[in-house]
């Protein structure tokens, strides 16, 4: 299937897919949306898909925000849904059982800083700049910026780069844990792949449920979030993965997972 907006590559196990509208700095519009949205269905349905990567193409952005233009022409009732279809996007994709690393390539700002918000890992070129700029335009973060980067960065914190709509770079946001890792721009992809070929040198199926489990202490009490994992936890004993890696432990030998 051909994307207009976006580039999907499946490879082996893993799936990269790039913004694809550097003429517009990677701007999110309707379409891309859209379009990320038949994505997140095709990879759900792809039980061969383990990974994702997220990136951007060139090498000024990652997505520079919303587009203005298409964002220019909403009032107060097709503000909101503007604002519910990419928040709800970019929820399928952080809900995504299988583990989704942005690999941030330049300018992360407004939606673009949001949707790196919605994966679950974060490396950054050391060119990249992150920030929240809504307050510039009259607006606030739409696609859960209020909501996610308080708990990845501290409300404080949060508090700053919203209220003021000041830009930080990488190293900044490496240093109060936006990003895990910041790497040189020619190496920011090969690392990436790097790290999510390590992960699924893993068993696969507890990969999944780790991101599960984790995915859902956000929404349940101590109390849920602790029974659910004793759930997914007992349902990894299950597998076949479970033993082979519990055996080649014993045997002090490298486990071989079948996914199962």
């Amino acid at each position: 299937m051909e994307f207009s907006t976006l580039i999907f590559e499946k490879q082996e196990n893993f799936a990269i897919i790039t913004l694809n509208r550097p003429d517009k700095l990677n701007a999110l519009n309707n379409q891309l949306f859209t379009e990320l949205d038949t994505i997140i269905t095709k990879i759900e349905k792809d039980a061969s898909i383990k990974a994702v990567i997220l990136t951007g193409s060139g090498d000024k952005a990652f997505a520079a925000g919303a587009d203005i233009t298409e964002l220019h022409e909403c009032d107060s009732r097709t503000g909101k849904l503007f604002s519910e279809f990419g928040s709800g996007v970019m929820a399928r994709l952080e809900n995504l059982s299988i583990p989704v690393i942005a690999a941030v390539n330049g300018f992360a700002l407004g939606g673009g800083c949001e949707l790196t918000l919605a994966c679950h890992i974060r490396f950054a070129s050391n060119n990249a700049k992150f920030g929240q700029p809504e307050v510039n335009l009259g607006i606030i973060p739409g696609y859960g910026g209020t909501q996610r980067l308080p708990k990845i960065i501290g409300k404080a914190r949060a508090m700053e780069l919203i209220l003021t709509g000041d830009l930080i770079g990488a190293d900044e946001a490496y240093r109060i844990g936006l990003v895990n890792k910041v790497f040189e721009p020619s190496e920011l992809m090969a690392k990436t792949i790097e790290m999510v070929n390590k992960m699924l040198s893993k068993g696969t199926l507890a990969l999944s449920a780790a991101v599960d489990a984790i995915n859902a202490s956000e929404m349940l009490s101590p109390k849920e979030g602790l029974d659910y994992e004793s759930r997914l936890f007992g349902r990894t004993c299950g597998t076949n993965d479970f033993k082979e890696g519990t055996l080649a432990f014993i045997e002090k030998r490298k486990a071989n997972f079948s996914g199962n």
